[in-house]
């Protein structure tokens, strides 16, 4: 069986006087989180589209991570991920990439196996397979 997740955002006026708002309604985690031109460009607090993936990315590949390693036999005490998303402005603002840094702690793997299974989860984590951009990573066994 399948389901849904949903998040909302509203606009109003043009790119770089306009404001936004985006909310989470099915959690609850925000609402009506503040979003414009200098969110997303510039230094203004609130979020914006990329951070969002890039927290939906960290999250996806951490528990694809924790999943392929159990499905291993090892269970991570910590698995750390920060996403990246790469921008380029030129000839408009694009995503070209993707990094993932992850730091994780699995008692009983290889250094060898560790990063096969991370290799894994970065190209099968559900958030790397909706992107059309390339996905690359640095993984680290502490």
């Amino acid at each position: 069986m399948g389901f849904k997740r949903f998040a909302t955002a509203h606009w109003q006026g043009d790119l770089k006087t306009g404001k936004g708002a985006m909310s989470t309604p099915q959690s609850g985690l925000f609402a009506e989180q503040n979003y414009s031109f200098n969110t997303r460009f510039g230094e203004e607090k609130g979020t914006n589209p990329e951070e969002l993936l890039a927290a939906a990315h960290a999250g996806c590949f951490s528990m694809a991570l924790g999943f392929i390693l159990q499905n291993a036999g090892h269970v991570a005490t910590r698995i750390d991920t920060r996403a990246e998303v790469l921008m380029e402005t030129s000839p408009g603002p694009h995503a070209v990439g993707v990094h993932l840094t992850v730091s994780a702690t699995v008692p009983g793997v290889s250094a060898a196996e560790f990063a096969t299974i991370a290799d894994t989860a970065k190209e099968n984590c559900v958030i790397s397979k909706a992107l059309a951009i390339p996905v690359t990573m640095t993984a680290t066994l502490v």
